[in-house]
């Protein structure tokens, strides 16, 4: 088969690699519905995270089951299915305690965009959709839910948002977009997405933000504090992952509120005293999908909800270099690739 390799800095090819087979007794094998261009692809593709050679790409995945290991038992050939991004055995002490994406056994998923995917772990990994194959319509909203979506929920529960909690959002790629639509969906207002991009701010709107915030750093805070009563908003979901995002997300916070940070972080450095002082909850890391995943998949299936709008641009898979280029030059909020 062809799958998406990342040669260096800006150099992404679609070429020959090796089909996926069975290893362990435990894997699958999907044949890919639906993959795409995550943010944090954008990292080492810009050279600011090292890559060890040629990387083969893409986490994000849903599709059909090809082939199973003899220890596979909850999902089978046929079922359509979702997988977080990161390989769960769904029993250890870490995921019983809800935090999967640090189980005692996690991998990384790593060579997703392309047309057929192996699978780790697949019982403890993989959900299939009750009442089979989902409609095409719905299946760019089913992708979101193997990590942007999971990880926009995660975001506003490790935040601590509740109804009627007043929100603030850092970030406007798509998990900030999917964090302003998990407030809603728990029941928060107001809710502020910091963007200054038009079309964004637009989705940002229709997934439920009641105020667009288009300063930075202290300006962004202070305005925030405008929109709070000069208190701070209850929850900040810092999407982002750099230093000035995550200071602005812990600033505009009020005292004793809770801050979660989703974006990896790129040279964050807190200060122990600034941080005693500003009272904050901060909690946050690889987001726990596939505690998430039924619950998302239930949603997106009964229609409560859309994250699929955040693909502004669906490509065939052989054209994933135009995906990358449109999203780096912030051309496209994300990029749906189909096989």
């Amino acid at each position: 088969m062809r799958g998406t390799v990342l040669y260096g800095p800006g150099d992404i090819r679609f070429e020959e690699r090796e089909t996926p087979k069975i290893i362990e007794p435990t894997d699958a094998v999907l044949r890919i519905a639906a993959t795409c261009v995550c943010g944090s692809d954008l990292w080492p593709y810009r050279g600011l995270q090292p890559i060890d050679g040629p990387t083969p790409m893409g986490h994000e995945y849903c599709g059909f089951i090809e082939e199973v290991g003899r220890a596979v038992k909850s999902v089978k050939p046929g079922q359509f299915v979702v997988g977080s991004f990161a390989a769960s055995d769904n029993t250890c002490a870490h995921c019983r305690y809800g935090y999967p994406s640090s189980c005692e056994h996690r991998e990384f998923m790593l060579r997703a965009q392309a047309p057929f995917l192996r699978v780790p772990l697949a019982d403890g990994t993989l959900v299939s959709t009750p009442g089979g194959v989902p409609s095409d319509d719905l299946v760019p909203s089913l992708l979101t839910a193997s990590d942007v979506l999971g990880t926009g929920w995660f975001a506003a529960d490790a935040a601590n948002v509740k109804p009627g909690s007043t929100v603030a959002v850092v970030g406007d790629g798509a998990v900030g977009l999917l964090g302003v639509l998990s407030a809603k969906q728990m029941g928060a207002k107001p809710i502020i997405a910091m963007s200054r991009h038009e079309s964004r701010q637009k989705l940002a709107r229709e997934f439920g933000a009641t105020d667009i915030v288009t300063e930075r750093g202290d300006e962004g805070v202070a305005r925030i504090k405008e929109l709070t009563n000069g208190v701070g908003a209850d929850s900040v979901l810092e999407c982002v992952g750099t230093q000035e995002s995550m200071m602005q997300a812990i600033n505009a916070a009020r005292k004793g509120g809770y801050v979660s940070y989703v974006g990896v972080p790129h040279d964050v450095e807190l200060n122990g005293e600034m941080l005693f002082f500003s009272h904050v909850h901060l909690h946050g890391g690889p987001a726990p999908v596939r505690r998430y995943l039924p619950e998302l998949i239930k949603l997106v299936l009964n229609k409560k909800i859309n994250p699929g709008k955040v693909f502004d641009l669906t490509l065939p898979l052989d054209q994933v270099a135009e995906g990358y280029r449109a999203m780096d030059q912030r051309r496209a909020i994300k990029t749906q690739l189909r096989p």
